[in-house]
């Protein structure tokens, strides 16, 4: 139901007041804070109303009232006032620059935790099974080391045991083979082209790329590290989210079990700009009093991932959007740039 601007304008007031001091306000509050020339009696009527809506509650301890998930949901998106944060200020701040992009994505999550407080999150590029390319490094008799470099230039090692011994010489030869016939080729259609074009090559020679192949494909598939958090313990200062044991268990169950929150991650990539979920109102977000602000961060003009600040419904959102939405751009740059 749309609201009248009397009611918006003591939503607003009520919400903006919540969030600074975590107090039920009550009638004589508003009646100041809100600027509006309206008796007690009328403002009681509208934070009625606005009870009746489902956008306030009254504690059972308190006259005064607070905002429900649905009250927070209409105050980010259309009260909101988001604070201006000069870009290069904060980029002043962020020390993104690394030679590798998981190290940028880990610093990106860092800063997004120092700047809000809260826990910063970051969704790795879901790797494809595409690699660029390859290199043999032979440790020693019958133990190689597979080094995979993807698309993005991150870089993935794996261990290759091997019937054959094969000398730096071999390795060369079919390391470039590799390059040179499937760079660029997903892993998987890699090893359907190889069943045939193979057959003409060496035994033992074939093997050893074959075993690269599934090597590879196991490389790309690993989700281990698809998702970089930082800054847990700064929600263990919150009272909203480690008020009982209960919210402690499962706060602790998000971060580690990490299935919920990806998932939530990913249906935010699919849309653009920043994306607010409200415990609560969201099956996604898996406590009431918690909300994730996210967007999605790209590398070459493509959406890769997403990263995001993880904090409670009673949060600072003017101050956390602009934060999350100028980090997904700073680390669209670094990636793009690297």
């Amino acid at each position: 139901m749309q609201l009248d601007t009397r009611a918006q304008t003591l939503l607003k007031a009520l919400v903006e007041r919540y969030i600074a001091d975590g107090q039920p306000v009550g009638s004589r509050a508003l009646s100041k804070i809100s600027g509006l020339d309206l008796s007690p009696a009328t403002i009681r009527n509208i934070m009625a109303d606005l009870e009746e809506l489902g956008y306030v509650s009254s504690p059972h301890t308190s006259a005064g009232r607070v905002p429900t998930p649905r009250g927070y949901r209409i105050f980010v998106d259309t009260l909101l006032t988001v604070q201006h944060l000069e870009e290069p200020s904060l980029a002043g701040r962020m020390r993104l620059e690394a030679p590798q992009p998981q190290k940028m994505i880990a610093n990106a999550a860092q800063m997004l935790s120092s700047l809000s407080q809260f826990a910063g999150v970051v969704l790795s590029p879901r790797r494809e099974s595409v690699f660029q390319q390859i290199e043999f490094l032979r440790l020693s008799e019958k133990r190689i080391l597979l080094v995979i470099v993807g698309p993005t230039g991150d870089v993935q090692n794996r261990l290759l045991l091997t019937e054959a011994d094969y000398t730096p010489a071999q390795l060369i030869q079919s390391a470039n083979y590799i390059n040179q016939n499937y760079g660029g080729l997903a892993f998987d259609e890699v090893r359907t082209r190889m069943q045939n074009e193979l057959r003409q090559l060496r035994d033992d020679m074939g093997s050893l790329m074959q075993a690269a192949v599934e090597a590879g494909s196991e490389a790309m598939a690993d989700s281990s590290d698809d998702m970089v958090i930082a800054g847990e313990r700064n929600l263990l200062s919150v009272s909203d989210l480690s008020s009982n044991m209960t919210s402690l268990r499962q706060m602790f169950d998000m971060f580690e079990q990490k299935t919920g929150l990806m998932q939530l991650l990913d249906v935010s990539s699919k849309a653009s700009g920043v994306q607010i979920f409200i415990g609560g109102e969201s099956n996604l977000v898996p406590m009431d009093d918690m909300s994730v602000v996210t967007a999605p961060y790209t590398a070459n003009g493509k959406i890769v991932g997403t990263l995001g600040v993880i904090g409670p419904t009673r949060m600072a959102y003017e101050r956390v959007i602009p934060i999350v939405d100028i980090t997904a751009k700073l680390l669209s740059n670094a990636l793009s740039h690297n």
